[in-house]
């Protein structure tokens, strides 16, 4: 017995499986999401073109729940991933957001992130020929008042069209400072640094149009556990001045010639500063 099918639901047919089709696309664009009481984090794959790869790693919190930079302030734990059983890969760079400044809970200042983060990913592929499959195990603390430690494993393969993620990580990437030198013409700007004496750095921003500034500085090597500098004075229109102790040095480091970042965050901009400290 033949069945006819009017047009119009033989349409609707042929748009429902396009539209599943789609949906399995976008499904390998990214991860399951691997999920605890407070967070979820999953892997983002952008489009494959040439050796280097971007990609990302996507963190989601509750409401009031908090996770770390690269460096954590006063108190915290920075998130740690090892890329060492992929596919394929050669390197993995992970990419950090500028981070924001919020209460430790215990008098300090702590440095990381809340609600959502994505951290971009540059990949470098051992052969540009061959599929990649990035695994990651990833270890990372979730914080309201007590501090909860996390750990997840994703996995996810890098397909050869084009990505629906492009967006949202070409979206992280702008919010990766950029690399900038002390005193560049930008309208956010560090425009000199000085000791006081033999433990005080001083730092001087230009920032003419941002009310809300940050700076944050990191040694050569993460044993560094300097403060976040804070706001002095504001010595002239449009000029702030921070102020952060040489503490927490390892034990023998010296302050003299140390290679020190510095990360400045004004509204929508962010610069990195790699500096020698005289």
């Amino acid at each position: 017995m033949s069945v006819i099918v009017p047009l119009r639901a033989a349409l609707g047919v042929v748009a429902l499986c396009v539209a599943c089709a789609a949906s399995e696309v976008r499904a390998e664009d990214a991860s399951p999401w691997q999920r605890d009481a407070h967070s979820a984090v999953r892997l983002l794959a952008g489009s494959r073109s040439g050796t280097v790869l971007l990609g990302g790693v996507a963190i989601q919190l509750q409401p009031g729940w908090k996770t770390y930079w690269r460096t954590p302030g006063d108190s915290g734990v920075p998130p740690r991933f090892d890329f060492s059983k992929s596919d394929n890969v050669e390197a993995v760079t992970v990419l950090w957001p500028a981070p924001m400044k919020f209460d430790d809970g215990a008098g300090g200042t702590a440095l990381g992130y809340k609600q959502q983060v994505v951290l971009p990913l540059r990949i470098v592929a051992k052969n540009v020929d061959k599929p990649v499959t990035l695994r990651a195990n990833i270890s990372y603390a979730v914080c309201e008042k007590l501090c909860i430690p996390v750990e997840a494993h994703a996995e996810l393969a890098f397909a050869s069209v084009a990505s629906t993620e492009d967006g949202t990580l070409s979206d992280a990437l702008n919010t990766v400072p950029k690399p900038a030198n002390v005193g560049d013409p930008n309208p956010l700007t560090i425009r000199d640094i000085k000791r006081e004496g033999k433990s005080n750095v001083l730092v001087d921003v230009t920032a003419p149009e941002a009310k809300e500034v940050s700076l944050f500085v990191e040694g050569p090597t993460p044993d560094w556990a300097l403060p976040v500098p804070r706001l002095v004075e504001q010595s002239q229109p449009g000029v702030k001045r921070f102020a952060f102790e040489l503490d927490g040095l390892p034990p023998g480091a010296s302050p003299e010639g140390a290679a020190l970042k510095l990360t400045l965050v004004g509204g929508d901009r962010a610069y990195e500063f790699n500096v020698s400290l005289n």
